[in-house]
């Protein structure tokens, strides 16, 4: 590979102890022998892949499926198997549930060099939580997040999910205060959407969801009470305070290149994309990605850049296509723009917080 510039990698960890209703994500349970297997089998394909790069990765994700159903030992081999292909001040994320987590858990993670954590919280409520599958209660979830922080780990991520059955406005202030009680850097928001094949999906009318306007509320509500408390939106999803943003996932949106592997792992590098099938077998084989389309064009850059707070710029897309926003995609931005959807000036064009409820049919429709 010609990469002159730091990628990020992302290893995917198919395991979890529970299949949440909701999730369609590819994860399955799995005995220690088969964990083992698989840890040997992907620390094999990090020093084979990563060997052809000029470049190292600043950005290391460990995401899943459920990364701390390994345990702190295995996720520290995997760490120390990377370390050699990631640059000295990488960030390095590792997914957890906080179900539970001991003390010493979070210290092997320090001590191995995770430097950041992505936690499921999904609601403080515990009736919610329960409705959503979670293992844990909020309790857990608290002293989770407390015992990383004692480790020294104060780069934590929460994840808050909007939608939920029975989710309210006064519950979901519930939720939010709980994540700012604990001095959280970096939330995370999804609005739930049944995914075809899942539980809720084949069984949502039984669900008590809350209406489309109200999840939007429910939306704003989020922008308004996390800016306020200096947590501040960043991408559609995503709030943080101050250099506390994720760096990897920053490297999706900003159409950069990055490395996956594991069994539903995506990559794109050298303007193309590939993957890995959903198959663990496969992958413990030895199957080599499958070859996806080109990527990196103007649209899509365009697509990803439009889910970042500060939109779409017309400095940074001279530098990486020769030349500025096309005319005709600011005109069919105008109608958006006076009805408060989008923003368009001499930078740029960026979405508004109403816009970014909309945004799949607003990019349907500028680009």
């Amino acid at each position: 590979m010609n990469n002159t510039k730091d990628i990020g990698l992302y290893l995917h960890i198919p395991f979890c102890r529970s299949k949440c209703p909701y999730c369609d994500f590819y994860s399955m349970r799995a005995d220690e022998s088969v964990k083992e297997q698989y840890v040997n089998v992907l620390k094999s394909r990090i020093a084979a892949e990563m060997a052809d790069f000029i470049c190292k990765a600043d950005t290391l994700y460990i995401g899943g499926g459920t990364p701390s159903v390994l345990g702190a030992s295995k996720i520290g081999e995997i760490v120390k198997s990377a370390s050699p292909f990631l640059t000295n001040n990488a960030e390095i994320t590792v997914e957890c549930n906080p179900y539970a987590l001991s003390s010493d858990f979070f210290k092997e993670l320090a001590q191995s060099g995770v430097n950041r954590i992505s936690m499921g919280l999904q609601s403080a409520v515990d009736d919610e939580r329960k409705a959503l599958g979670r293992l844990s209660n909020a309790e857990n979830v608290k002293n989770a997040v407390i015992a990383a922080q004692n480790a020294g780990i104060s780069n934590i991520s929460l994840d808050v999910m909007l939608g939920i059955p029975n989710q309210t406005e006064k519950t979901l202030s519930e939720t939010l205060d709980f994540c700012l009680f604990l001095g959280i850097p970096h939330i995370s928001t999804y609005i739930l959407k049944l995914e075809e094949g899942t539980y809720f999906y084949k069984n949502q009318e039984s669900l008590s969801l809350p209406d489309d306007d109200a999840v939007a509320e429910m939306y704003l509500t989020v922008c308004e009470t996390l800016e306020k408390n200096g947590i501040m939106q960043y991408e559609i999803s995503n709030f943080a305070k101050p250099n506390f943003h994720s760096r990897h996932n920053l490297k999706y949106w900003n159409c950069e290149e990055y490395l996956g592997l594991g069994p539903a792992a995506h990559s794109f590098l050298d303007g193309k994309r590939f993957y890995f099938e959903r198959d663990l077998n496969a992958f413990l084989s030895g199957a080599k990605p499958i070859p996806d389309d080109s990527g990196g064009d103007f649209t899509e850059y365009a697509m990803l850049k439009l889910r970042l707070s500060e939109g779409l710029l017309n400095s940074e897309t001279e530098k990486r296509f020769g030349h500025k926003i096309p005319d005709e995609m600011i005109k069919k931005s105008a109608i958006f723009a006076d009805n408060g959807f989008m923003e368009s000036d001499e930078m740029g064009l960026r979405l508004t917080k109403k816009g970014f409820l909309l945004s799949n049919s607003i990019l349907a429709e500028i680009l």
